[in-house]
């Protein structure tokens, strides 16, 4: 089952990025470029679905 999650990514003054998924509170990541924030938050996406579903 595929679900699709809204992210939101903010420039950082110091560089990079941080980005966070507003539909799933706690959920957030950061990284060095938009590329990479994106597969960070996947990947927390993932980790914070589970942990909920597991609930």
């Amino acid at each position: 089952m595929s679900r699709t999650f809204s992210v939101v990514i903010l420039s950082q003054p110091e560089g990079g990025y941080f980005v966070q998924c507003p539909l799933l509170p706690g959920c957030y990541s950061q990284g060095e470029t938009v590329e990479e924030c994106l597969v960070n938050i996947r990947e927390a996406i993932e980790l914070t679905v589970e942990d909920l579903t597991a609930a």
